[in-house]
């Protein structure tokens, strides 16, 4: 009996484990998802791998930032990384092309190709919804923010409503231009993204 007790818990305990191996986050963004302006470890894929090691140990996340990158790169990028076999997939892209004022309709089929081809891979996705300064005018921003929400329905996937929630807008959380967080911003976007994945493990 006490064989077969000991058995069981050590079959448990190597389900457990294969199942947090199998678990790899790519997140694909920009400056935010790169860091930029603070140190590697500071990033808030850093810390939210840190995060997720308490109650996930051998959670892994790929952090695929690159500093200016809009939608357009999305599905290279995704390309390029399925070789590391990720299970889920946070898009955190389209900040740059509202920006730049890239048309809705282009950011939105980028993004859709990104996301059809993730799912065709069984990879579970979520989409990190963006919003742009005040300054771009209200009716611009709100049908920039709906791309976002559209897009969600349209693909039945996950979605962290607003990467930059409690952060964006804040002087004592972004660095001095005002757009991309410091070491406390980032922990609190991590917090952001741990809040809405967490439960899906």
């Amino acid at each position: 009996m006490l064989f077969n007790t000991i058995l069981l818990s050590l079959f448990s305990l190597f389900i457990h484990a294969k199942d947090d191996s199998s678990t790899k986050i790519l997140i694909i963004g920009d400056s935010l998802t790169a860091g930029y302006g603070v140190p590697k470890e500071s990033a808030y894929p850093y810390q939210l791998e840190l995060l997720m090691h308490k109650k996930h140990p051998k959670v892994k996340v790929v952090a695929a930032g690159s500093s200016g990158s809009t939608s357009a790169s999305g599905l290279t990028r995704l390309k390029w990384h399925l070789k590391a076999k990720p299970s889920h997939l946070i898009l955190a892209l389209g900040a740059n092309d509202g920006l730049r004022g890239v048309k809705l309709s282009t950011t939105k089929e980028n993004l859709g190709k990104t996301i059809d081809l993730a799912k065709e891979k069984g990879i579970k996705v979520y989409l990190a919804g963006m919003m742009l300064p005040l300054n771009y005018g209200k009716e611009y921003r709100q049908q920039f923010e709906n791309l976002f929400k559209d897009l969600v329905k349209e693909k039945s996937i996950g979605f962290i409503p607003f990467l930059l929630k409690n952060v964006g807008g804040k002087p004592e959380l972004n660095l001095p231009d005002g757009i991309h967080p410091n070491e406390k911003g980032h922990k609190i976007v991590a917090k952001n993204v741990y809040e809405v994945i967490e439960k899906d493990l």
